[in-house]
């Protein structure tokens, strides 16, 4: 779907109801791409890399790097999730104020193994159903997923595999779902923005190239939504202040739970 065709009605029936995911082709312009490719690679660089992904070994961690709380490391990427394509389609799909959990950067080098297949956060863990509410289901969405790609996402490359229409039944994916039997891979170009639901089944690939993969990884939320990221507690001097109001509504801003006694009101206030 182009910027021009967009339609956050079609964008929501296709996340729920269709295929699960959808790309917007050249939404982001060259110069937004090669800063935030600027950045990602001094920040990943062999010589500069010291971070680790999780609990995963040193080595998975060194061909899978990521560049935590993207707010915080260059204005490009408050450019970039502020789009007013990203923003419509989130306020329809998630509600007006939705946040960001978690936006990072991920950038897969030549060896990379891929991941298991998934779902993504609340749902990461729905393997333990019972830890869950009872009726639970899909068609309440708790999560979008957002992926800005950096560099190309091709076969070879490792982009990320899909089951399309695997998202109607909240059911983490298992062996016996035979993922790699029926997926397809979200392929696209730098500037492209892929969108889809987080209870897609899902996983990136094996990156059989000679390059690294960078792509833009946001996790969008309901307000109510614990986020998987700290983010306000690295953000430079100021930066709240500064920022734009649909990045201040992004962090968190408009929802002011949990609270001490007395708890505030809630005043309506659109941005």
């Amino acid at each position: 779907m182009t910027w021009e065709e967009f339609d956050v009605e079609v964008v929501v029936a296709e996340l729920l109801d269709g295929g699960g995911a959808i790309r917007f082709p050249g939404l982001f312009t060259r110069d937004q791409v090669d800063r935030a490719r600027t950045i990602i690679e001094a920040k990943t660089g062999d010589d500069t890399f010291t971070g680790s992904h999780f609990n995963q070994a040193d080595d998975d961690a060194l061909l899978q790097r990521r560049v935590w709380n993207l707010f915080a490391h260059g204005e490009v990427f408050s450019e970039i999730v502020a789009h007013p394509v990203v923003v419509d389609a989130m306020r329809t799909f998630l509600g007006s104020d939705f946040i960001v959990g978690s936006y990072c950067a991920s950038r897969t080098m030549p060896g990379f193994g891929g991941q298991e297949p998934h779902i993504d956060y609340p749902y990461w863990d729905f393997h333990r159903a019972h830890s869950f509410p009872t009726r639970m289901n899909s068609t309440f969405p708790l999560n979008a997923q957002g992926v800005v790609v950096i560099d190309p996402f091709t076969v070879e490359s490792g982009a990320t595999a899909y089951r399309p229409g695997s998202a109607a039944e909240l059911k983490y994916p298992d062996a016996d779902d035979r993922f790699f039997d029926d997926y397809q891979q979200m392929l696209g170009e730098p500037g492209d923005l892929i969108l889809f639901y987080g209870l897609t089944w899902h996983c990136a690939m094996p990156n059989r190239s000679d390059h690294g993969r960078i792509g833009l990884l946001i996790e969008f939320l309901p307000k109510f939504v614990t986020p998987i990221e700290d983010m306000l507690t690295d953000l430079p001097p100021g930066f709240l202040h500064n920022a734009d109001p649909i990045v201040r509504q992004m962090l968190g801003e408009r929802y002011p739970w949990p609270s001490q006694p007395p708890h505030p009101p809630f005043v309506d206030a659109e941005i």
